[in-house]
């Protein structure tokens, strides 16, 4: 199993990003310091990869009914630096609803919830390093950052590898989204090549006739073509 740890951090955003309003609060004021890791960190323990089912990944069937929104099919394959995939990765998603809104206390704005949809998910990627999981669309969202500061639709995803320390987060835009201009936090990346590696690409031939449109988003997790990643936060 191919660990985790980044060689190119170009195409991360920085931890400050002054048009993103709470990395201003968050962002470390003092040098990071480094602290030798553990034994114990480094090997382990395996994160929940045990415990998924058959089933975790069909966000569409998770409760009595059919949720709300144009449904959809993401698959990919998780990359090392060569191109050679990295299996057996734990991989979690979770995504606002089709109306763009979150289950989450935090989340009051105007739109409704859907009974049918809870927006959270997980898969092991297979020998192949592919992934696959079926949803609906998420919505666009307000968030408050700025004058009529308004979320792309994305998904978020949180990769898992040997142990704790092996944890990435990233997320994935779908293509054409007219607010990627206006997104603090997807314009965070300096570069516009790495922008554009966090937006999905549509696939017909992941699209299944008269079910679900599909979308491709690879991650690659070192080197010149990494996905650009992330600090957890709730945006």
């Amino acid at each position: 199993m191919t660990t985790y740890p980044r060689v190119s951090l170009s195409a991360d955003p920085p931890y400050l990003h002054a048009d993103y309003a709470s990395t201003r609060r968050r962002s470390p004021s003092q040098p990071l310091v480094v602290i030798p890791h553990t034994l114990s960190e480094l090997t382990g323990p395996v994160y929940g990869h045990e415990t998924v089912q058959a089933g975790d990944g069909d966000l569409t069937r998770q409760h009595a009914g059919e949720p709300v929104g144009e449904r959809i099919i993401v698959t990919g394959r998780v990359l090392d630096e060569d191109g050679r995939p990295v299996p057996n990765t734990l991989i979690e998603i979770w995504q606002a609803n089709a109306a763009g809104r979150y289950i989450h206390v935090r989340d009051q704005h105007p739109a409704p919830l859907d009974p049918n949809f809870s927006g959270a998910g997980r898969v092991v990627t297979d020998h192949e390093g592919r992934y696959t999981f079926t949803t609906v669309k998420p919505g666009a969202y307000p968030w408050r950052n700025h004058p009529n500061a308004w979320r792309p639709a994305h998904i978020h995803l949180s990769l898992f590898g040997p142990s704790f320390l092996t944890r990435l987060v990233t997320q994935m835009y779908f293509p054409g989204d007219p607010l990627f201009a206006y997104d603090p936090i997807f314009n965070s990346i300096p570069d516009e090549r790495a922008r554009h590696r966090l937006v999905s690409r549509f696939d017909m031939d992941t699209t299944a006739p008269e079910w679900a449109l599909g979308y491709v988003f690879d991650i690659v997790l070192r080197g010149r073509d990494a996905t650009p990643t992330e600090e957890p936060h709730d945006d």
